[in-house]
């Protein structure tokens, strides 16, 4: 019997003992392809020996110094290090234990900055339908997702949502990207009219949307339409990079592939690679000026805020794939693994989209490939897939309410900076026996 609350209180996990490169293994010796770094997390795959090292000889340093006292060597390199390859104007960085914790701070950062600059009426936060920011409350209440928010909605705060850039689901026959992109932008000005310009103070989203949609990207100018509309109303704009930045997509940040910069950046995961537990908030000069002119402080921290040791995972692991020019491999696999996935399911029947940028990859699986029809949810294929790869062999990261929340199946793929073609080619091949096998094993009448 255990004693932890598992996510699933019913379901029998295997023991991890082991992890490395790419693979994990259980208690039993079966091993497992990492194929979606667990959660978008494990970047540098298992058992790094740079990164151990690393750990190693911080712990022999210092382990742990509280930052109402002490700052450190260590996060004051990883900050440098940030800002360095920061997009334009992001000045400072604010050190968290994660990404929920990360848009926390974003949203309080935002607010202050308000109250700093004579703008306490700026209160409204406006995120995207079916996203996802975390499960603490205040990244719960911005993120979209009904099911997540349903059992909690009395103690979230006011927020209010718009339809994400989801070309799928949502750009109409005959729409050019173009045409699209402004539509869907418009919608963002279009709210903060309806609230009051002078009463918004942020709008949330991920650069490459993650686990709700599994890995949507925006099309055309979106993003440039986006920052335009936050300018002119004076709304900062706040990407939420914890599952698709820090070289995810294929650049160190998702937003340079936009052309734009954000006011405030979320980033954890890939950050430290689960190595340790870490995240940063990024900040523009202007917020950081605000405060320093201001009351001079951050109203705002948490005991292990810049934990060495967290702050050496993080060094060690932005030095790695620096040092090893590891965003050309993401370059290279990723199309290899997407030209891969068009050619095991460009035809399959329940397979309605395969989308996604660098080594961050979605297949979205359908009952109806003409009319995009999803599968019943009471059939939980997400998670029969998930079965299905774990009996193979495969760690894919799959997810239901795809659509709205409740409906809808995807399968997400965000494999270890370092996979190579081989790993690609299995990959895909187990992942294909995987869905047949769970879609095989559906009703006569779902399937």
């Amino acid at each position: 019997m255990t004693r932890i609350l598992h996510r699933q209180i019913h379901a029998e996990f295997p023991t991890a003992v082991g992890g490395k490169g790419i693979e994990i293994v259980d208690a039993e010796g079966r091993r497992y392809i990492d194929a979606s770094g667990g959660a978008a997390v494990s970047c540098l795959g298992h058992g790094h020996p740079e990164v151990i090292a690393a750990l190693h000889a911080q712990l022999d340093r210092l382990a742990f110094a509280h930052t109402s006292f002490f700052t450190s060597e260590v996060a004051e390199r990883l900050a440098d290090r940030l800002v360095e390859d920061a997009p334009a104007g992001l000045s400072h960085v604010y050190f968290t234990s994660g990404g929920s914790e990360s848009i926390e701070t974003a949203l309080k950062m935002a607010r202050q900055y308000f109250v700093e600059t004579g703008q306490p009426q700026r209160r409204h936060v406006i995120a995207r339908r079916q996203s996802y920011h975390g499960n603490t409350l205040g990244a719960l209440a911005t993120g979209g997702n009904e099911w997540r928010r349903a059992p909690f909605r009395p103690l979230l705060i006011e927020t209010h949502h718009i339809d994400p850039c989801f070309a799928y689901r949502l750009q109409e026959p005959g729409e050019s990207d173009e045409d699209y992109a402004a539509r869907a932008a418009q919608a963002l000005e279009d709210k903060i009219l309806e609230l009051g310009p002078e009463t918004v103070a942020a709008f949330v989203a991920e650069t490459v949307v993650g686990a709700t949609m599994g890995a949507v990207p925006p099309v055309a100018d979106y993003f440039k339409r986006i920052r335009a509309i936050c300018d002119r109303h004076g709304v900062l704009l706040i990407l939420d990079e914890v599952m698709c930045g820090m070289g995810r997509t294929g650049t160190l940040h998702a937003c340079t592939q936009e052309g734009i910069a954000p006011d405030l950046m979320a980033i954890a995961k890939g950050l430290g690679g689960g190595y340790q537990p870490i995240g940063a908030v990024l900040l523009a000069r202007r917020i950081f000026d605000a405060f320093a002119h201001g009351s001079g402080f951050f109203q705002h921290g948490h005991t292990y805020t810049g934990h060495p040791m967290a702050c050496a995972a993080g060094l060690a692991v932005q030095e790695v794939i620096r040092g090893e020019r590891l965003m050309d491999n993401v370059a290279a696999m990723g199309a290899r693994l997407a030209r891969r996935l068009g050619e095991r399911f460009g035809n399959h029947p329940q397979v309605g989209d395969i989308r996604g940028r660098g080594l961050f990859l979605g297949v979205e699986l359908v009952a109806d490939r003409a009319t995009k029809a999803p599968f019943d949810p009471a059939l939980k294929l997400h998670a029969r897939v998930k079965r299905e790869a774990m009996a193979r062999g495969l760690m894919v990261y799959p997810m239901g309410g795809t659509v709205d929340g409740v409906q809808g199946d995807h399968v997400l793929l965000a494999p270890p900076f370092i996979v190579d073609g081989a790993a690609v080619e299995a990959i895909v091949e187990r992942l294909g026996d995987a869905v047949d096998a769970a879609i095989a094993g559906l009703p006569a009448k779902a399937a």
